[in-house]
């Protein structure tokens, strides 16, 4: 089997993660923070240990800052609904994910009202989009590191630094480049980073995060949860708590899962993100070259020629006159795995011109190989052929 569907969700993981996953079970299997037993103990050890992990890993000072969520789409809801506030404006770039789309688009019924800037081209063009669009209400810009069609990567640092100079929040959705871009949430001023578990990190479903700013830490956060419920401390107090991370974690976290995000988390510190990237990114090149001499064949590539803004290896294709569906079947007959579609991001489609049956997605991760590649143009080929 060839596994090219890793936007999706990154597979194999390293032998370190399951094997994390199974001590979690036999031998941290408490209920963390809700007792001083041993199980209970060790379960809210390897908790706070990925708490610290991540906060490390990302430019966050304060591990308590950390808010495990069930995946990145739950940690955008919280920090767009928190921090966005009725009657305000946001923006919003043209290859967002429906994870950012969906929650702005949720929040009219708040008064609130957004716009979509143009991620493509240069930096400096991506600033003046931004700026052209910015009003006295605007609140929040929210946007994705990385698209999950094609690899595109949005000049966050200098966002940032314009929303720092605006006082405007910075929301920033890195389901595609935790782990195989740097991200440092106190260089690139952002105040909530959203992560998955099982994408670039490496770890298994049910597990993401949202991580704040530190200046959310120094008194108590001034926004709702999403969810109430059990957190395990203060009990008596009809309401959540107002530090962090209780306030957003009501209910039992997933531990086996925060385990796996621990685990995979030291082995890309170990290989290194700048190795990890720079392989994918080899792979894509390779893939390109292949696609490119196949004249059936229509390559969506992201228009960035910033070389600071390499992007991660995604690969968004069509054979002309074919669905894509029927694309990524031929492929699954052969063992070799993509994704068709939408890829719940419409808007990255629209910009790219995908037309109306959208596109194939191949993505790699750094067990991907170039044979693999060249298996997987051997076989597009056949595909081809048979029309």
């Amino acid at each position: 089997m060839i596994y090219f569907d890793n936007a999706a969700t990154t597979y194999p993981k390293p032998r370190a993660v399951y094997d994390a996953v199974l001590r979690a079970m036999t031998e941290a299997g408490g209920n963390p923070g809700r007792s001083a037993h041993r199980l209970s103990m060790a379960a809210a050890d390897i908790i706070y240990d990925c708490r610290c992990e991540l906060a490390e890993f990302f430019g966050c000072s304060v591990p308590e800052n950390v808010v495990f969520t069930y995946n990145t789409t739950y940690a955008l809801n919280i920090a767009i609904k928190g921090l966005v506030s009725r009657g305000d404006h946001v923006l919003i770039s043209n290859f967002e994910h429906n994870s950012v789309l969906r929650p702005v688009a949720a929040l009219a019924s708040r008064n609130v009202t957004y716009s979509v800037f143009d991620a493509r081209g240069s930096t400096v063009e991506v600033l003046n989009s931004i700026k052209s669009l910015v009003r006295r209400n605007t609140s929040a810009i929210i946007c994705t590191h990385v698209s999950n069609v094609c690899g595109l990567e949005l000049p966050i640092a200098e966002i940032g630094e314009y929303c720092a100079s605006r006082h405007i929040a910075f929301i920033v959705d890195a389901a595609q480049s935790a782990g195989v871009r740097p991200i440092d949430m106190r260089a690139y001023n952002i105040d909530a980073l959203c992560i998955p578990g099982h994408k670039s990190l490496y770890g298994i479903t049910g597990c993401g995060a949202v991580i704040f700013n530190e200046k959310y830490r120094e008194s108590y956060i001034p926004f709702s949860p999403i969810i109430e419920g059990g957190s395990g401390v203060d009990s008596l107090n009809i309401g959540m708590p107002s530090l962090l991370p209780e306030r957003f974690e009501a209910g039992t976290l997933c531990v086996p899962a925060i385990a796996a995000l621990l685990a995979g988390v030291r082995e890309v510190r170990r290989v290194g993100i700048d190795k990890i990237a720079q392989h994918e990114l080899k792979l894509k090149a390779k893939l390109c070259e292949l696609l490119s001499e196949m004249p059936e064949v229509e390559l969506y590539l992201p228009s960035c020629d910033d070389e600071s803004r390499p992007g991660t290896g995604v690969v968004a294709f069509n054979i002309k006159g074919k669905p894509s569906s029927d694309i990524a079947d031929a492929f699954a007959k052969r063992g070799i795995c993509v994704r068709s579609g939408f890829h719940c991001a419409p808007l990255a489609h629209k910009a790219l011109g995908t037309g109306p049956d959208g596109a194939v997605r191949v993505s790699f991760s750094m067990y991907s190989s170039e044979n693999e590649v060249r298996a997987f143009a051997t076989a597009l080929h056949e595909i081809i052929a048979e029309g």
